[in-house]
């Protein structure tokens, strides 16, 4: 027999039927629920269910909490939608975590280290980013309003299965060089389209070398690359970062667990649908230039000209995308100012994201507006620990409560109207940080450079 990937593994193992048209029936190992979910309750409430599993249900408040740096901007529903998740914990008895506890957070920071993601897990949240989890070996995507009300009510969801491709990455990842470069490097190589239809797993000694943090990152942002979501098969490096945390397994159930995971691998015989290869040597510190997470270059690049498009639709696009970023063509990237920095997000809002800003924030003044969002309130209790919060506040810049924040500006925080704003997060569609706002996707480190500087920056030369 043909061996079977990873993904495979897991989807067969939670399958419970398949219907004529090829749909099949997946038992959900785990639901994230957000304040931004109140619809699925609304509706799985309005056809006469009950919570059908609580102890497999989370909350994590993040979306619309208030992160410290947006009275003026705040609207009395979004605590409403806040106060709304904690009324259904209470009413549901699921354990949800709202503004000021330890525990809360972004839920693709606070999920993984709570250990509510598993190895070999089926994870479901209202959140595209979802595919964060796939960093830990687990099968993790997000779904709609209709879909969370069918997992609230019966712990399985409806799915028809992806295609599968094989990412392998091999190399050394160079000096300031991140995950987040990576990623945005291959998004840039495959294209916003380039994993349409399929899962991608990870592969190779370049993501083999990656901290969990970076991997995290890596997955996160497969959902950019349009791939369904993205996963990397568990080691030891999964193993030791999942072990003491609240929601794994302890004892000899941990050992058990373990042997289990130390099965979810890709057998070598393992046939992809698609196989991608790239080399972490060549990637440099990547910026964004344009409103797709695909318009990507190194810092040492300059802004494109349409001109050498070779389409007139991907002409046209390009020529749209540098009037709205307010750009001309040929300019050196790193001649173009900015008016703010945002470090945070479920990308890049953990401690090794803000240890690797921090770095270059120490000793240093923040030339714009910096604001500092840790993912999570046992991320912001490490940082605060270690003194990066300090870091921060003297060189100017803003540290604020763990949340979503600027990152997609549901809350308050947000990029004022053609306003330039270096950001960590994942997203730089027109108006995703506030109407007209200009947003560049960098790694924390990057943000930080161009907020001491004044534009994007090297930080290489930092």
């Amino acid at each position: 027999m043909m061996g079977t990937t990873l993904f495979e593994k897991i989807w067969t193992a939670n399958s419970v039927m398949e219907r004529p048209d090829g749909a099949t029936l997946l038992f959900v190992d785990r639901h994230i629920v957000h304040d931004a979910t109140s619809q699925g309750f609304d509706k799985m409430e309005e056809e006469g269910h009950a919570l059908r599993r609580p102890d497999l249900t989370f909350g994590l408040a993040d979306h619309y909490v208030a992160t410290g740096n947006s009275a003026a901007q705040r609207k009395p529903r979004f605590d409403q939608m806040v106060d709304r998740l904690a009324a259904e914990s209470r009413r549901w008895g699921f354990d949800s975590f709202g503004p000021g506890a330890r525990k809360q957070g972004i839920v693709h920071v606070a999920g993984p280290e709570l250990g509510i993601t598993l190895p070999g897990c089926v994870l479901v949240c209202g959140d595209s980013h979802t595919a964060t989890h796939g960093a830990l070996g687990a099968l993790a995507f997000g779904i709609g309003a209709s879909e969370i009300a069918h997992v609230l009510a019966t712990q399985t969801i409806w799915q028809r299965k992806p295609k599968q491709m094989r990412v392998t990455i091999d190399g050394t990842l160079g000096p300031n060089v991140t995950a987040k470069d990576l990623i945005l490097a291959l998004i840039g190589k495959i294209g916003a389209g380039g994993g349409t239809g399929h899962v991608i797993e990870y592969a190779g000694s370049a993501i083999r070398g990656l901290s969990m943090e970076g991997r995290l990152t890596v997955c996160n942002m497969t959902i950019e690359a349009g791939a369904r979501t993205g996963m990397i098969a568990p080691d030891e490096t999964t193993f030791s970062y999942i072990e003491g945390r609240d929601y794994a397994p302890k004892g000899a159930a941990w050992n058990q667990a373990v042997a289990h995971w130390r099965t979810l691998v890709s057998d070598d015989d393992a046939v992809f649908d698609q196989e991608v290869s790239m080399h972490s040597d060549e990637v440099a510190p990547m910026v964004t230039w344009g409103t797709s997470p695909m318009d990507v270059l190194p810092i040492t690049g300059t802004v494109p000209d349409p001109s050498i498009a070779d389409t007139d639709d991907e002409r046209k696009r390009i020529s749209h995308a540098l009037e709205y970023m307010g750009l001309t063509a040929g300019m050196q990237l790193t001649d173009i100012s900015i008016d703010r920095a945002f470090i945070g997000s479920c990308t890049n809002g953990r401690i090794e994201d803000l240890r690797a800003a921090a770095a270059i924030a120490k000793g240093r003044k923040a030339q714009v507006p910096a604001f500092v969002t840790p993912g999570s309130g046992q991320v912001k209790a490490q940082a605060e620990a270690e003194g990066i919060d300090r870091i921060f506040t003297e060189a100017g810049f803003e540290w604020t409560d763990p949340g979503c924040s600027m990152c997609v500006a549901m809350n308050g925080d947000l990029v004022p109207p053609g306003e330039r704003c270096a950001s960590s997060s994942n997203r730089n569609f027109e108006g995703r940080q506030g109407r007209g706002s200009r947003t560049h996707l960098v790694s924390p480190s990057m943000a930080a450079a161009a907020a001491v500087i004044g534009h994007l920056a090297d930080v290489r030369k930092l």
